[in-house]
């Protein structure tokens, strides 16, 4: 395997690490954070946690909401999306104060993509199979999301759609729509 020039840089800071006592280790994770959030970054995510949450509420009552003893499909997801709405009031009132949390930067899109590409293989599961759309969104997870070689990327990906393939399709013999 060729060595290249930023691997030697790589292992001295991995054995200048090893030396450090945890206090110091502690100071310098503080130096290399990002910069902190203002309270206008705070209240904006609380005010999308709250909006998706009460959006969730209101889907979950459609759904219907049933009784504990003869529950409805909207029961559950009505406890979590409740359990979010309380969250978001509670960030939005107490977390003004908080100083931990991080300014967003390109990686707080991270979220965001990996929710619109699961929305995506979602949407085209039932139009062309679930091993196209598992396959393009293990890709751009890895790759994209991750970081990951692509050769990794490519081993990875198609290891998993064919174990969910042998798993759901020929061992389980489940409905879920696919190609072959």
């Amino acid at each position: 395997m060729k060595e290249t020039p930023a691997e030697p840089a790589v292992e001295a800071d991995a054995a200048e690490a090893d030396d450090l006592t945890p206090e110091q280790l502690a100071a310098q994770w503080e130096e290399e954070k990002p910069p902190a959030a203002g309270a206008l970054a705070n209240a904006a995510s609380s005010l999308v946690v709250l909006g998706v949450g009460i959006a969730a509420v209101v889907l979950s009552v459609a759904m219907g909401l049933g009784t504990p003893a003869s529950p409805q499909p909207g029961l559950w997801p009505f406890i979590i999306s409740c359990v979010m709405v309380a969250l978001g009031l509670f960030q939005l009132i107490a977390g003004r104060h908080n100083r931990d949390a991080e300014k967003f930067t390109r990686m707080s899109t991270a979220p965001l993509t990996g929710l619109v590409t699961l929305a995506a293989m979602v949407a085209l599961m039932p139009l062309i199979g679930f091993e196209l759309p598992a396959l393009v969104l293990c890709v751009i997870w890895m790759r994209f999301l991750g970081g990951e070689t692509w050769r990794a990327t490519l081993v990875v990906s198609a290891s998993v759609v064919i174990a969910f393939y042998g798993i759901f399709v020929l061992a389980l013999g489940t409905s879920i729509p696919h190609l072959f």
